[in-house]
């Protein structure tokens, strides 16, 4: 086998892998999994691997009946082990074997984008500030083991050079006839040299009388002496000495980072009136459950509400959510109130993403679609929002809720409406919720 059919054999084993997704998405037991560990069903197959290319016939004897390529110190089969007919059974009877491949919900999402062409690009809500391992920014104190010395001594020569000057010029004005250390400061003072009384009377008191009558103004001593700029004298003699101050010290010190940490909340909301018999609830949890897992995997904290109702609305945990059936009637806007209720309270839209996914059979109580829901769904600030209807039979007649929903609602790009009549409508119903977010 030559690598271009190894590569080609890889490629098939990636695309039955999808494949085997999408089978376990529409018909698979979902029960299998949990929240941290989706187990997807995939079939035994073959991978390709290196072989020893048998040009010689000769080899390894193996026993009278054995041929080129059977398995070394294997027994060879022999009539009534399942190859003839007879009572080891009919061949196509068995069915194929197969293995679980677990995955976490982030793999799962990357399969999933890549099964239906999707990437969502997850936001950023909370700030959460960490602490760098880098000490980048500088505090006046701290232990002398974090002192930026390198930043010290820069300050500490940007002074030197501002209180330099040409010590041998300004020592030939001193001899001017007639002037004396005021005359040269008012003088140094008009050409910035930054020279010092102090300095100047400690040079004057050094001079002879004859030195102090050598120049007979200023202007001749300027035409008799050059000027030896500052960079010039360090370059050539160096530095001896940087006047360090304390001021000038500054210690580094970790720098707090502020990162935003991706949260999510996914509200799910399903009707569990007396209409939802088995195979809608199953519908429903078969659209729900790798919506979970999809959003799980692609949020650094994700958290779920399950909200259940009929003419009234509860909050469950997630085991009874799926299962829960109730004899009562339908009112949708109960659902909707007590979600915006547990979002405004524990998950403000300045720092959640928010997903609201609500599902059901589309009955529900006279005028409550459009006087209550769709201003309830205005009202809801969220990434999106998405209706499931489950109708296995098709539309009954006063099933409206999605057709009014999608209706209020046509062209908002945070708004989805997917319809579910059987198992294969699934992956096609997750793509229409999915797809409606990205294009936002």
């Amino acid at each position: 086998m030559g690598l271009k059919d190894d590569l080609e054999r890889y490629r098939e084993v990636g695309e039955e892998r999808r494949q085997d997704l999408a089978d376990f998405i529409q018909y698979g037991d979902l029960g299998q999994s949990r929240n941290d560990e989706v187990k997807i069903p995939i079939k035994i197959v073959d991978l390709p691997e290196f072989a020893y290319d048998q040009r010689d016939k000769g080899g390894v004897g193996q026993g009278e009946g054995a041929e080129e390529g059977d398995p070394v110190g294997q027994p060879q089969p022999q009539p009534g082990d399942g190859d003839e007919e007879g009572e080891d059974g009919e061949p196509g009877e068995e069915g194929g074997e197969h293995e679980y491949y677990e995955m976490d919900p982030e793999e799962f999402a990357q399969e999933l984008d890549e099964q239906l062409g999707l990437d969502l690009d997850p936001k950023g809500k909370t700030v959460v500030e960490e602490t760098e391992g880098d000490f980048t920014d500088i505090t006046r104190s701290g232990p002398s083991s974090t002192l930026d010395f390198e930043r010290l001594f820069k300050q500490g020569l940007k002074r030197k050079l501002a209180m330099d000057f040409d010590e041998s010029y300004v020592r030939e004005a001193l001899k001017v006839e007639g002037w004396g250390p005021a005359a040269v400061f008012e003088w140094a003072r008009e050409g910035n040299i930054p020279v010092s009384k102090a300095w100047l009377d400690d040079a004057y008191g050094d001079l002879t009388a004859d030195e102090k009558s050598t120049y007979g103004s200023i202007e001749e001593m300027e035409a008799s002496v050059e000027r030896e700029n500052t960079s010039t004298r360090i370059r050539r003699e160096g530095v001896d000495q940087i006047p360090f101050r304390r001021e000038d010290e500054r210690y580094r010190y970790p720098e707090i980072v502020e990162e935003r940490e991706k949260n999510v909340v996914v509200v799910n909301i399903r009707d569990v009136s007396g209409s939802m018999r088995q195979q809608k609830r199953e519908l429903v949890e078969r659209t729900f459950t790798p919506l979970d897992w999809y959003l799980q995997g692609k949020y650094d904290n994700a958290e779920f509400v399950y909200i259940a109702h009929d003419a009234d609305a509860w909050e469950v945990d997630r085991d009874e959510f799926f299962g829960i059936r109730s004899g009562g009637g339908t009112r949708i806007s109960s659902a909707y109130e007590l979600a915006a209720a547990v979002l405004e309270e524990e998950y403000p839209w300045s720092e959640w993403n928010r997903y609201v996914f609500a599902a059901g059979d589309s009955e529900n109580s006279s005028n409550d679609t459009e006087e209550r829901v769709i201003p309830l769904m205005e009202e809801i600030p969220a990434n999106l929002h998405a209706y499931v209807e489950t109708q296995p039979s098709g539309n009954a007649i006063n099933a409206t809720h999605a057709e009014e929903v999608e209706r209020s609602f046509q062209g908002s790009d945070n708004v989805a409406v997917a319809y579910v009549t059987s198992p294969e409508d699934v992956v096609d119903a997750i793509y229409e919720i999915l797809s409606t977010e990205e294009s936002e």
